[in-house]
């Protein structure tokens, strides 16, 4: 038994103006080809960790293609997207002639990448890989929690498993899910269908956090479902809200053993419990002063920021300066901010050296959403090329690179400026340059959720702000011109 492993992940913001080029892919996960799958992610927290966890454990040859992740942001270009697909598909035709036909494909991918002039691009490329494959070979895909998810790809695809985790660390799980039901379809033991349901409304990322309610209780009823004789698989997507396509929005996505009723009634089932807890989704704004005050309040230190408007995991640029200047404006003690990305103030840093004080202006220079550059005398306190090992969960087993960083300090705050469009997953890359986050009292985090995973283990409270930036949680104000559906509660009145 051959299966051909690989993918192309992009989390599109089509509101960003930056395009994702050939060379962003080759430089935030990495562009991965043949064997270097097998080296790279062998025993790693990804969905390609657990193809090839699951090659090991059922016997089957993992034939690796290609694999490339670039970190979020704008729209990928067209002559990008089509060299890579085409690499891949050659890499595939390349190896059946090689060793003969494989009998199925695992796909990684995200689920919200948006091509220019191709709104649903992991649809594009599913399709794509099945019409080389042709229509009885099984295509697996492993998407992410936040796909935005179409018609088109799940005809495509022979069964599409989604993470069950936000932050998601159940990566490598769902991989191995989907190399257990690659083995038993091709054994004959199941005949995965599929069923879509798409849920407009749009799911404030602060009640998407999986281990606490509301969250909490949907995934119990989703792997409750998976327990019922003849569904094979249930995933829910929050949806991708700063993608503009025609198919932006949650869904839900039933896998069923050759019934397609089953599935269509399960999924229905799922969306209508999730429609009539609409209101649950949704949470009110909080401002950056209010947090700030809540967290005094509290005394429950460090207090976490969550900076979820400029989230450059979802691919914001990383420079906004809200928190910044109250940071500063407040004159807080001990408090940080993770991270800012400003090459041109990391260029001073590094020509001043460690220990100087320059006068800089941080942040606020890729759009004027993201607020003015906030002026700091700061002292260069660290510096460093980038380079740090993840503390996990998320991303065990790998390393990753910040880019060219600093670590500046004015008074009681300091503030890490990166190169990388990367969020802080956890207190990892901070560490190496000497900041203890664990002994902090403000940790502010350009992330929505996924730094919960390791940051929550030491926060005394987090709290999820509504700071200026371009990923603005008020929906309202988002100029769509593709999306073609009413949402809840923007059109949808409560």
């Amino acid at each position: 038994m051959r299966i051909a492993i690989g993918g192309i992940s992009h989390e599109t913001s089509t509101f960003v103006k930056t395009p994702t080029t050939f060379s962003d892919f080759e430089s935030g996960f990495g562009l991965f080809r043949g064997q270097q799958i097998i080296d790279r992610f062998t025993g790693t927290n990804i969905c390609t960790g657990g193809f090839i966890e699951g090659g090991r454990l059922h016997g089957f040859e993992v034939v690796p293609l290609l694999w490339t992740f670039a970190y979020p942001g704008g729209l990928i270009v067209r002559e990008a997207y089509e060299t890579l697909k085409s690499e891949f598909l050659n890499r595939l035709k390349e190896a059946e002639a090689a060793d003969g036909p494989v009998d199925g494909v695992l796909l990684d991918m995200h689920g919200a990448m948006v091509v220019d002039g191709i709104d649903d691009a992991d649809g594009d490329f599913i399709a794509s890989v099945r019409e080389v494959v042709g229509p009885d070979r099984p295509v697996i895909v492993t998407l992410d929690l936040h796909g935005n998810h179409s018609q088109y790809r799940t005809d495509q695809a022979s069964a599409i498993i989604g993470f069950d985790t936000y932050p998601h660390i159940d990566m490598s799980e769902r991989g191995l899910e989907a190399a257990r039901m690659m083995v038993a379809t091709l054994r004959g033991e199941v005949r995965p269908v599929m069923a879509l349901r798409q849920i407009p409304l749009f799911w404030n990322v602060s009640s998407q956090v999986t281990a606490e309610p509301p969250m909490e209780e949907l995934i119990r009823l989703v792997h409750q479902m998976e327990t019922r004789p003849g569904i094979l698989s249930v995933t829910v997507a929050t949806g991708f809200p700063w993608a503009d396509v025609p198919d932006m929005g949650p869904s839900v996505i039933v896998v069923a053993d050759g019934d397609a009723d089953l599935a269509r009634s399960a999924a229905d089932e799922l969306a209508d419990w999730i429609w009539t807890r609409r209101q649950r989704w949704t949470c009110a704004p909080v401002s950056v002063l209010d947090a700030i005050r809540r967290g005094e309040a509290g005394n429950k230190f460090p207090v976490v920021l969550a900076d979820h408007a400029d989230n450059t995991g979802g691919g914001s640029p990383g420079d906004s300066t809200e928190i910044l200047q109250a940071f500063l404006t407040l004159q807080l003690q001990d408090a940080v901010i993770l991270y800012m990305v400003d090459p041109e103030v990391i260029e001073q840093a590094h020509a001043a050296g460690v220990g100087s004080t320059i006068a800089v202006a941080v942040g606020g220079k890729s759009d004027p959403q993201q607020g003015l550059p906030v002026p700091m005398n700061a002292e260069v306190m660290a510096l460093s090329g980038g380079d740090f090992t993840y503390d996990g969960p998320m991303y065990a087993g790998l390393t990753g690179n910040m880019g060219s960083s600093a670590w500046l300090r004015q008074g009681g705050v300091s503030v890490v400026v990166v190169t990388a469009h990367e969020q802080p997953l956890g207190p990892a890359f901070a560490r190496t340059l000497g900041i203890e986050c664990e002994k902090m009292k403000y940790i502010a985090v350009k992330s929505a959720a996924h730094f919960r995973a390791s940051f929550g283990r030491f926060a005394g409270m987090i709290i999820n702000v509504d700071a200026q930036a371009i990923h603005t949680h008020d929906f309202a104000k988002l100029n769509w011109k593709k999306r073609n559906r009413d949402f809840f509660p923007v059109e949808i009145p409560t």
